[in-house]
């Protein structure tokens, strides 16, 4: 089985209101380094999550991305319907 190379890349995601779609989009770091110097960085420590990018992390993590997004363009929060806060793990985890 041969693994396919994908350079590093940062990911854009937005919200396109008159096609009703979610957009991400595949980006070399180098060509958003001027956009970026301008923007607010929000940092998510691993350690704070024990360095585990579990279901619940990834559920947190789009959870906060569509929040952010929503933020900007409202409309989009009629479609969420997520549970906001941690959800708990069944013993032994």
């Amino acid at each position: 089985m041969s693994v396919t190379s994908f350079p590093p890349c940062s990911v854009v995601a937005s919200y396109d209101e008159d096609r009703q779609q979610l957009i991400l989009q595949s980006v070399a770091p180098a060509g958003l380094a001027t956009l970026l110097a301008r923007t607010v960085e929000i940092p998510i420590l691993l350690d704070e999550f024990d360095f585990r990018l579990d279901d619940e992390f990834v559920r947190r993590f789009g959870g906060g991305l569509l929040n952010l997004i929503a933020l900007g363009q409202p409309e989009l929060k009629q479609y969420m319907t997520f549970t906001p806060h941690p959800i708990d793990r069944p013993s032994g985890q």
